[in-house]
């Protein structure tokens, strides 16, 4: 898949730790094994795993702007539209099909607590109606909109060609040629719009990040 440099991508992304690692402990906390503590288990084991691989995450995170990068890390690279106008860089990452379908399993569990109205996975009846409702809705909505980026098929052209040059390990520049950029602008309006529509001022600023 290409992941892009994203601050609101990796954002969502990040924000979904707290709410599996909470889920958890609640789960363990009952000292009972349950299916819905194996599939949020997994999710979060998951979750650590596409971490890792994310471009720059360390630096997304890092406070010391200075830090150098993590082991493993792709290297950094300026990306440029035909015109010559810098855009915003996109990453080939390679994804277990298995964490995928963990974190998909988790997402359907948490839907489902939401959509029939039952508590949370590991809460009771109590417990669940002392959150404000929509905290649900918005942890529910978070988690589908990063998993449609994950699953979001890229062009084929334009991950070989940014394949080729992760594969080189270069740190330089690399100019699209106009149907690769065109492919990439097509990309990344679908990346914006599953993150960020439905609220118009979110929308035009993430999409500001792209041009």
């Amino acid at each position: 898949m290409l992941v892009p440099d994203d601050p609101v991508f990796f954002a969502k992304f990040e924000s979904l730790e707290e709410p599996l690692l909470r889920h958890l402990y609640l789960l363990h906390s009952v000292d009972l094994e349950s299916d819905d503590e194996r599939i949020i288990a997994d999710a979060y084991d998951s979750w650590v795993q596409v971490l890792l691989k994310l471009p720059l995450w360390s630096q997304w995170h890092a406070t010391d702007t200075s830090a150098g990068h993590a082991p493993g890390e792709p290297a950094g690279y300026t990306l440029y539209g035909a015109g010559g106008t810098q855009l915003t860089s996109l990453y080939p990452i390679e994804v277990d099909a298995a964490d995928l379908g963990h974190l998909t399993a988790c997402l359907d569990l948490f839907a489902a607590a939401g959509g029939t109205g039952r508590a949370g996975p590991g809460r009771s009846d109590t417990e669940a109606g002392a959150d404000r409702p929509e905290r649900k809705d918005t942890l529910v909505d978070v988690f589908r909109r990063v998993m449609e980026v994950l699953l979001l098929p890229p062009p084929q052209r334009l991950l070989g060609a940014l394949r080729q040059v992760m594969g080189q390990a270069r740190t330089g520049s690399v100019t699209l040629p106009a149907e690769e950029e065109t492919e990439y602008r097509r990309y990344c309006e679908d990346i914006v719009t599953i993150l960020s529509s439905g609220d118009a001022f979110a929308y035009r600023s993430h999409r500001a990040l792209y041009l």
